[in-house]
């Protein structure tokens, strides 16, 4: 058993394997609305958008990542980013990707809605 120094609780165990950070439960028998609820992620209060273009025939995708994983407030949010865009886009485990370099365009929409948003990678 391996226990979180930042915050001594369990996160993964021999016995159980992953542990969801939210409920305490194996993710298995996750007690959270969504599974997607139980992915550990960095959380330091700000949003970080940033520009992928691997594994995507060349096209680029902008991924808005560090928001709380609150799944009814993640899909209020991408469809606001997804309207105020003009782009399409989805929701993988807890990160929102719209598609095409839009991320001037996310950060004003963010930081009006009082987010704290910055540029991540190139």
């Amino acid at each position: 058993m391996r226990l979180n120094r930042d915050e001594n609780r369990t996160v993964y165990s021999t016995d159980q394997g992953k542990i969801c950070p939210n409920c305490g439960k194996p993710v298995q028998k996750c007690d959270c609305k969504k599974k997607t609820a139980c992915l550990p992620m960095k959380r330091d209060g700000i949003i970080r958008l940033r520009i992928e273009r691997k594994g995507r025939g060349g096209k680029s995708v902008t991924l808005v990542e560090g928001l709380p994983v609150d799944v009814d407030l993640l899909k209020v949010l991408i469809k606001d980013l997804k309207h105020h865009c003009g782009a399409g886009g989805s929701i993988k485990k807890g990160i929102i990707e719209i598609q095409g370099d839009v991320r001037d365009t996310a950060m004003k929409l963010l930081e009006e809605k009082g987010y704290v948003v910055k540029k991540a990678g190139g």
